[in-house]
């Protein structure tokens, strides 16, 4: 089991050039752009939302991923979740490797009942621009995401814009995430904390329209 540890900011769209600049000159060179494509999935009564849990099958220039996370906590943008993420054939969900790798119990018992009803509820698809910024003696993968969350609903077709900046600890003490937040924070104007994910975002959306 991961522990995973990031801060997500809110990205004003007049500040992504900014915000762009900024971080070329702090990790000295231009970020790596890719295109990620994901799809969660869930029960038709929302058995992984229930349980504060979420599966998704993302689409990398280098193949296809399955993940497993529990919302865990947040707090002034600052996330911290258990993750299981591995590599799969395709397009579809591998549940007994997630069911096999999955060490904590409750989140375990989660989807073992959810896996027989599990459909696809709704998708976030983005462009991430990526750099690696040392700071503190911790290495930090910062991303500039943008793209939209959608959600077929009745025949109803909903989006919700994705704009932000994903601070994500890959190394060294999760303080750093707030030290490197702070110095963003003082040159890019508009930046918030967001304590709500893309997956909260788009249960939000398919079930109330608003997110």
């Amino acid at each position: 089991m991961g522990m995973e540890h990031e801060i997500k900011l809110s990205l004003p769209t007049s500040q992504v050039g900014a915000a762009t600049q900024w971080l070329i000159q702090r990790a000295g060179g231009k970020g790596r752009s890719i295109t990620l494509e994901n799809s969660y999935y869930d029960t038709p009564a929302l058995t992984l939302a229930r349980a504060k849990s979420a599966v998704r099958v993302r689409r990398t220039p280098d193949g296809w991923l399955q993940t497993y996370k529990t919302v865990g906590t947040s707090s002034g943008g600052l996330h911290s979740r258990h993750e299981w993420e591995m590599p799969i054939k395709g397009n579809a969900l591998e549940i007994d490797a997630l069911l096999a790798a999955c060490d904590d119990e409750p989140s375990k018992e989660a989807l073992c009942s959810a896996r027989d009803d599990l459909i696809p509820l709704f998708s976030t698809n983005f462009s991430r621009t990526l750099w690696h910024v040392s700071i503190d003696g911790a290495d930090i993968e910062a991303a500039i995401d943008q793209g939209e969350i959608v959600a077929d609903v009745n025949g109803e077709t909903r989006r919700a814009p994705i704009c932000e900046i994903e601070l994500e600890l890959k190394h060294g003490d999760a303080g750093a995430l707030n030290a490197l937040s702070a110095e963003l924070a003082q040159a890019v104007h508009g930046l918030r904390p967001d304590d709500v994910s893309k997956a909260q975002r788009g249960y939000r959306l398919r079930e109330s329209g608003s997110q």
